[in-house]
């Protein structure tokens, strides 16, 4: 289930599966898809199981199925580099190229994809700014993102404690005023929400979380978060 929320007196719902989606607009935003993460990596040596473009693919085209939008927007390093295209599978290639024509898709460039493959079709932005809401893959502000700013780039991760120890999983980032998406990608990876890269974007006050659990998303206030790696009775001290 979706949750429904306000940016900048902007209606959006984030949902579990780490899509936004803006109902005035009609837009579902995704970050960070990574595709052909997998095969870049085996390229190096090191092995992964040759699906995360089939899987992340896989669930976009759910996504768009759930929201019907009428635009698609990816903010940045939805490919993991420039040579992506070449190593993506036909059936991969061929379900992204359905997708993307079906729909107005805007491909906003990131560090990993500053040129987008014209292949696919669509169109590469640097950014979208519209109504009160600023769509970017990284912040524009040097000091922290400013009022209205959507962006992906971070891969934010959170850690809570449990009655059994502690679970981590990607999550929104937000304070009310902006918000940093998890990463969409299967191979994405994550970030620790507590790490200076990030916290220092939000307001400490109104800083909080949507962890992804599987069907629902679980809010959490700064307050309640471990860093990686710390034991849950050092939750207290380590977030004073």
């Amino acid at each position: 289930m979706h949750a429904r929320l306000t940016l900048e007196e902007t209606p959006l719902f984030a949902d579990p599966s780490g899509g936004l989606y803006w109902p005035a607009r009609r837009t579902l935003v995704v970050a960070d898809l990574h595709l052909e993460k997998g095969s870049a990596f085996a390229a190096r040596r090191t092995l992964l199981p040759p699906y995360d473009s089939a899987a992340s693919l896989a669930k976009l085209q759910g996504l768009i199925r759930k929201f019907t939008p009428a635009r698609v927007v990816c903010l940045g390093d939805s490919f993991h580099d420039v040579r992506a295209e070449a190593r993506m599978a036909p059936n991969d290639a061929a379900l992204l190229r359905r997708m993307v024509a079906a729909l107005d898709w805007v491909w906003v460039v990131g560090n990993h994809d500053p040129a987008i493959p014209p292949a696919f079709g669509g169109r590469a932005v640097s950014e979208i700014v519209e109504d009160k809401l600023a769509l970017r893959h990284e912040p524009a502000a040097s000091s922290g993102l400013a009022p209205g700013e959507i962006v992906g780039h971070f891969h934010p991760k959170a850690a809570v404690a449990t009655q059994g120890g502690r679970i981590a999983a990607p999550c929104f980032a937000l304070d009310g005023r902006r918000m940093v998406l998890p990463a969409f990608g299967a191979y994405a990876g994550g970030l620790d929400v507590l790490d200076p890269a990030i916290a220092r974007l939000f307001g400490r006050a109104r800083f909080r979380v949507l962890m992804l659990g599987g069907e629902r998303l679980h809010l959490f206030g700064r307050e309640r978060l471990l860093p990686f790696g710390a034991h849950p009775d050092t939750a207290k001290k380590s977030n004073r």
